[in-house]
C-alpha cells in the first residue's frame, strides 16, 4: 500500500463485475452532501527511457513545497501485509459457511483492489447467494463488497472500523501494483499471469474514476531527481541500497509497461530543480481520503449495509447469517486466521500541511514525496524495500519524521528562483 521504489497495473471481465459507469458515479456524487450529514462525513514501468532530444524546451511549472518540520501535523504508521507466496485468494469451508480469502496484498492493496476483489467475487458468487458478507473496511473490503453488489448479492460489511481508522487509510496512494507484493523465488509459476490480470483489471476500473470531483483519482508528474550525473548505461531509476541479509521482491512491472507513459530524462537545468539530474515519468495517485468516501457512499447507496464487529475466531465468522464471506482482513489475518505467513512491513509518513498549488510527485534521496488533497506525504525509503520488514511497531517515530523533512528541504531553498519556506 505503500510506494515502493519500483515504479509500479484479468484481463477479461465477466458481465456481472463491470465497474460503475461513469453517469452513475456522478449522480452518485450529486448526493454524498447530505449523505455526509447524515453520519459519512469521516469516511485512500521499467521502460526504456524517451531520449531527451527535444526535452530541452520542456520546462515544468512547478510551486516549492515549504519543506519545514513544523509543519508537520500528523504522523502515520501502516503495517503492510506481505505474504511471500503473493495474496491469499483461495476459499475454504467453515461449518455451512463458504469463506473467500483475498488478503495479504504487501504495498499493493489499493492498486491492486479491483482485479484482487473480481476474482474474490467470482468465487463468492458460484452459487449465487442472495446475501453476502465482507470482513472488513479497507481497501480490499470496500472494493470486494462493491463488485459483489453488482454481482446482484446483498453485501454487508462487518468489521471494527470503518476506512478512516483502517491500516489502508494511512497508505501512501500511488499506484504501485507490485510493492512488496511476494517474493521472487516464492511465488508458484502461474502467480505473475494472475498478477498481470488483476492490474491492469484494477488500471481499467480506476479510469472510471477520474475527473470526479474531489480527484478521488488522479494522474500527476513525478519527478525522480539526483545531485550528480550518474554514470550508468542503462534505463533504471537510482534506486536505494540494499540492506544487508535482503530478500528478493518479485518485479512484474515490465509486464504492464505498455499502460503508462515512458520516463523522459530531462536535460540539466530545464527544471526548477537546477543542475541536477531529473526523471520525469506520470503514474496515477489515490487521494485516499475522496476515494474512500466516494467507494463508501457507493457502497451505502447501492444498499449496503455497515455492521461493527470484532471477530477474534474464524468460527464466530461461520457464524454469520450470510453463508458466503469474502475475507479482507489484512495484516489483522494473521492473528484471526492464525496465518504466520502474514509478515509486516512497517511504513511511516510524515504529514505536510497541504499546499493545492503543490501538484505532483518526487523522490529525491531515498525519500518519497507525494501530494496530495489531504496533505503532502514524506517518507522514507531508505534501506529499500527491505525497510520496515518483520517490524511490528506502529508507534510514530518523530526523529524519523523531522529526518525525511530535512532531507528534502535544501531542494526548494532555492526552488527555480523562488524561495520555499515562507
Amino acid at each position: 500500500m505503500f510506494e515502493s521504489r519500483k515504479r509500479h497495473q484479468f484481463f477479461g471481465e465477466f458481465r456481472t463485475l463491470t465497474p460503475p459507469s461513469r453517469s452513475s458515479l456522478h449522480r452518485r456524487r450529486l448526493l454524498q452532501t447530505s449523505l455526509a450529514l447524515g453520519g459519512l462525513a469521516g469516511l485512500e514501468a521499467c521502460a526504456n527511457i524517451a531520449a531527451p532530444s527535444g526535452i530541452g524546451a520542456y520546462r515544468p511549472r512547478l510551486a516549492p513545497i515549504r519543506a519545514r518540520t513544523d509543519r508537520i501535523f500528523d504522523i502515520t504508521v501502516c503495517l503492510r501485509p506481505f505474504r511471500a507466496a503473493g495474496p491469499r485468494l483461495d476459499a475454504e469451508t467453515i461449518g455451512s459457511t463458504l469463506i473467500v480469502h483475498n488478503y495479504g496484498h504487501g504495498g499493493s492493496g489499493w492498486s491492486l483492489s479491483w482485479g484482487s476483489g473480481t476474482i474474490a467475487v467470482k468465487k463468492a458468487m458460484m452459487n449465487s447467494p442472495r446475501e453476502v458478507a465482507v470482513i472488513g473496511c479497507g481497501a480490499l473490503g470496500l472494493t470486494s463488497a462493491i463488485l459483489a453488489q453488482k454481482a446482484g448479492a446483498k453485501v454487508t460489511i462487518y468489521a471494527r472500523e470503518q476506512l478512516p481508522q483502517t491500516r489502508s487509510s494511512r497508505a501512501t496512494g500511488s499506484f504501485t501494483p507490485d510493492s512488496r507484493i511476494a517474493l521472487a523465488d516464492k511465488a508458484s509459476p502461474e502467480f505473475p499471469a494472475m498478477w498481470e490480470e488483476m492490474a491492469r483489471t484494477s488500471f481499467k476500473t480506476f479510469r472510471s474514476y477520474l475527473g470526479l470531483p474531489g480527484n478521488p483519482v488522479q494522474w500527476i508528474d513525478r519527478y525522480v531527481v539526483v545531485d550528480h550525473e550518474p554514470v550508468r548505461n542503462d534505463d533504471e531509476e537510482p534506486a536505494a541500497p540494499d540492506a544487508p541479509d535482503t530478500v528478493e521482491f518479485a518485479d512484474y512491472y515490465r509486464r504492464i509497461a505498455d499502460l503508462t507513459p515512458r520516463r523522459q530524462l530531462l536535460t540539466g537545468g530545464s527544471t526548477p530543480f537546477g543542475n541536477r539530474t531529473v526523471w520525469r515519468h506520470e503514474n496515477l495517485m489515490f487521494n485516499i481520503a475522496d476515494y474512500g468516501h466516494t467507494l463508501m457512499t457507493d457502497f451505502l447507496l447501492a444498499g449496503g449495509k455497515f455492521e461493527y464487529r470484532d471477530f477474534h475466531t474464524p468460527n464466530e465468522i461461520a457464524r454469520l447469517k450470510e453463508k458466503v464471506v469474502i475475507n479482507c482482513t489484512g495484516y489483522g489475518a494473521r492473528d484471526l486466521w492464525k496465518d504466520d505467513t502474514v509478515m509486516p512491513v512497517r511504513g511511516q509518513i510524515a504529514w505536510l500541511i497541504p499546499q493545492p498549488e503543490v501538484n505532483y510527485g518526487l523522490y529525491y534521496k531515498h525519500i518519497n514525496v507525494l501530494s496530495r488533497t489531504d496533505g503532502i506525504c514524506v517518507q522514507s525509503l531508505e534501506g529499500g524495500d527491505m525497510r520496515g520488514y518483520g517490524d511490528t511497531n506502529e508507534t510514530p517515530d518523530r526523529s524519523e519524521a523531522d529526518h525525511v523533512v530535512n532531507t528534502i528541504a535544501p531542494l526548494f531553498a532555492d526552488f527555480g528562483g523562488a524561495k520555499a519556506g515562507v
